[in-house]
C-alpha cells in the first residue's frame, strides 16, 4: 500500500469515530411563546392553547403556560376574556362569544402572571366564509393483487370535491376526525368499542392559480390494510376552513417542515413567520398562527368488506386451562367449561380479553346516522 493511501485511511478513520451531533447556537435555543388558536362561527367553545417551546434539538413536549390572561377583541372594540380550563388551555364562554363572517378578531396575550412581563397581540383577521363541501367520498385501492389462492389486499383513498363559485375563497385548510368500530373475535364482556383520532397532518390547497375557485379529487386520506379501521364499520368527519394568503403560507412552509422532520409535533423552527407580535419588546418571536375563520362540515361513513385487512389478533390464546380455574396474571378469552372435559383459553395479552384498552365502549352519538 502507498504511504498516502495509508495516510489517507487513518485520518479518514479517526474524523469518522468523531463525528458527535452539532446544534447550533440560536435564538431558538432559548423558551418562546408558541400559540395555538383558532376562532371560528360554530356555536361552542373556542380554544386557545399556549405553551412554552424548547431548544432547538430537543422533540417538542407540552410545557403548557399557565396563569396568562388571555382575550378576543373585535373590530368593534368589544373584548372577550378567555377562561384557563386545564393548564395552559384557555376557552371562550360560548355564551357570550361566538365568531360572525365579516367580523375582524385579534388575540391579546398578557405573560404578566407565567413567564416574563410581555404582552402579545395578532394581526387583526377578518372571519371569512367559507363554501360547502360538495362531496366526500371513497374508493377501493388495490394493494396487492394476490393469486394462487392468496386473497387481494385492499386500502382505501378518502376524496374530497369543493370550490367557490364567487372564486373568493381561493385558499383552504381541512382537518378531520375519525372514528372506527372494532370487535373482538372473542365473547368477552367488553367485546365491541370505538376509537376516535383527529388528524395529525396539514392539508391545504391553493386554487388562486387556477380559473375557477375548485378542488377536485383531492386525497384526504388514505387507509391501508394494516389496521382495524374497515373491519367493521368507519367514520370520517371533516371540518373545511377559509385562509387567507398569509395563513396559507404558514401552513404549507409547516407542512413541508413537518414532512421532512417525520411529524406535526416535531420542533418547529421560528424561521416560519407568526401572525403575532410582542407589543413591549419587538424583537421577542412567536411560534405558532391565531386562525380566524368560518367552517364547513361534512361526514362519510364506510361499511363494506376490504379484502386482505390484518388480523390483530392471531397470537391471542397463549394458554389452556382443564377445568374450571383460572390462572393469575391472565384473562380469559373462551370459556368452555359446559363441555367434557371442560377448559377454559387465556391470554396474556389484555387487548384480546378487553376492547377498552384501546377504544372505548361508548357508542358516539352520531354512529347510526349513517347505518
Amino acid at each position: 500500500m502507498k504511504i498516502s493511501q495509508a495516510i489517507f485511511l487513518i485520518v479518514f478513520t479517526l474524523l469518522s469515530s468523531c463525528i458527535v451531533q452539532f446544534i447550533p447556537e440560536t435564538e431558538e435555543d432559548k423558551e418562546l411563546l408558541v400559540v395555538e388558536g383558532l376562532i371560528t362561527d360554530i356555536p361552542g367553545v373556542n380554544t386557545v392553547k399556549l405553551s412554552k417551546s424548547l431548544p432547538l434539538g430537543r422533540k417538542n413536549q407540552a410545557k403548557p403556560l399557565k396563569g396568562c390572561l388571555v382575550a378576543i377583541l373585535d373590530d368593534a372594540g368589544h373584548l372577550f376574556n378567555l377562561k384557563e380550563t386545564v393548564s395552559g388551555t384557555y376557552v371562550t364562554d360560548p355564551s357570550l362569544f361566538k365568531g360572525k363572517v365579516g367580523v375582524s378578531y385579534k388575540l391579546r396575550i398578557d405573560t404578566r402572571n407565567a413567564f416574563n412581563y410581555l404582552v402579545f397581540e395578532s394581526i387583526p383577521l377578518k372571519l371569512k366564509a367559507v363554501p360547502d363541501i360538495d362531496s366526500l367520498y371513497y374508493e377501493k385501492v388495490l394493494i396487492s393483487a394476490g393469486g394462487d389462492g392468496v386473497r387481494p389486499v385492499e386500502g382505501c383513498q378518502i376524496y374530497l370535491n369543493t370550490g367557490d363559485p364567487s372564486n373568493e375563497c381561493r385558499f383552504y385548510r381541512w382537518e378531520y376526525s375519525e372514528t372506527w368500530q372494532f370487535r373482538l373475535p372473542y365473547n368477552v364482556p367488553n367485546q365491541v368499542c370505538y376509537i376516535t383520532n383527529n388528524s395529525g397532518i396539514i392539508n391545504v390547497r391553493n386554487t388562486s392559480i387556477l380559473a375557477e375557485d375548485k378542488v377536485t379529487r383531492y386525497p384526504l386520506n388514505y387507509i391501508s390494510n394494516a389496521t382495524d379501521r374497515l373491519k367493521v364499520k368507519y367514520s370520517l368527519l371533516v371540518n373545511q376552513y377559509s385562509l387567507n394568503e398569509d395563513e396559507f403560507d404558514y401552513w404549507e412552509k409547516l407542512q413541508t417542515i413537518s414532512e421532512e422532520i417525520g411529524g406535526l409535533y416535531d420542533i418547529t423552527p421560528s424561521a416560519i413567520p407568526s401572525n403575532i407580535i410582542c407589543i413591549n419588546e419587538p424583537s421577542e418571536k412567536v411560534l405558532g398562527y391565531f386562525s380566524v375563520s368560518a367552517v364547513k362540515s361534512k361526514r362519510i361513513f364506510i361499511k363494506e368488506y376490504f379484502s386482505g385487512g390484518i388480523n390483530l389478533y392471531t397470537s391471542c390464546a397463549s394458554d389452556t386451562l382443564k377445568g374450571t380455574g383460572t390462572i393469575n396474571g391472565m384473562w380469559m378469552i373462551e370459556d368452555h367449561t359446559g363441555e367434557i372435559p371442560p377448559y377454559k383459553v387465556f391470554t396474556g395479552d389484555k387487548g384480546c380479553a378487553d376492547c377498552t384498552t384501546r377504544g372505548s365502549t361508548t357508542r358516539p352519538l352520531f354512529w347510526d346516522e349513517g347505518k
